[in-house]
């Protein structure tokens, strides 16, 4: 399975694993298997660690409390407090350790540590101003704006900004009256 990390933080990358929240749903790491995979391939740990039913129930736990403490902090609400209670025991867990090896850093870890990562990155999220939603058509997926005048309004170029920009001209083009496109 593909995944794009493209939210500037970890934790915002975990909550976009279901795609379309307010539509279809569509759940990215339907598995332990999968999860393990999705840890690895976000830079958190250099190997997928083993990941028990009961480690795949806690992370989905935290992906589903995060995701609307994300977007009422967007909108300038207040999270509510069993929400941070949790982020905040999570992310006072040990964390995966990097080492050098053979001239490369290697990060191992356990599922338990890559969620406290995610704790850990949530936590700089929700006190995050930049911190806002796409405006994709059906995207549900949270990022960081690190854009110089705080304008970026997709999750990414790649998708949801491509799309959004090609239906612009569409319409721009659909406008036009017939015999205006003759002369260029």
């Amino acid at each position: 399975m593909e995944f794009a990390f493209v939210a500037g933080n970890l934790a915002l990358d975990f909550v976009a694993t279901v795609a379309s929240r307010d539509t279809v749903a569509v759940e990215r790491v339907p598995t332990p298997a999968a999860l393990a995979e999705w840890f690895a391939l976000s830079g958190a740990v250099s190997e997928p660690p083993e990941v028990s039913p009961a480690d795949y129930s806690r992370a989905i736990a935290l992906r589903e409390v995060l995701y609307p403490a994300l977007r009422a902090r967007a909108s300038a609400a207040p999270v509510d407090e069993e929400t941070v209670a949790l982020v905040n025991a999570l992310a006072s867990r040990p964390t995966p350790v990097p080492e050098l090896v053979d001239g490369r850093i290697r990060t191992l870890g356990s599922a338990e540590g890559v969620l406290a990562l995610i704790a850990r990155a949530a936590q700089n999220a929700l006190t995050d101003p930049r911190l806002r939603f796409c405006d994709g058509q059906d995207c549900t997926r949270p990022f960081v704006d690190a854009s110089r005048g705080r304008t970026r309004r997709w999750c990414g170029m790649a998708g949801c900004g491509d799309r959004a920009k090609a239906a612009a001209y569409r319409r721009r083009v659909a406008r036009r009256p017939r015999n205006a496109g003759a002369e260029d």
